[in-house]
């Protein structure tokens, strides 16, 4: 599981819900907040996207192709 300071950090300065969630680098490797977000926090949409294929990467894309992969409006930046 994720680092509780991880889970904190969302809880307190996140604002998810309706919202659409883009995570770069996100190969399943030591945890991820993917669940709880999806199940407490309510994003309309979560894609995980990653260079390689693992638990959780819904696109296999590299970073410098996303604005091309989504269109440059897509997501919103915090």
């Amino acid at each position: 599981m994720c680092n509780v300071e991880v889970i904190e950090f969302f809880i307190g300065n996140v604002e998810i819900e309706g919202k659409r969630v883009l995570e770069v680098g996100r190969k399943y490797v030591n945890g991820s907040v993917r669940p709880f977000i999806e199940r407490f926090m309510r994003p309309k949409e979560y894609i995980g996207v990653d260079v390689e294929s693992g638990k959780f990467v819904d696109v296999i894309l590299s970073a410098e192709r996303l604005a091309e992969y989504f269109g440059e409006e897509s997501f919103l930046k915090w």
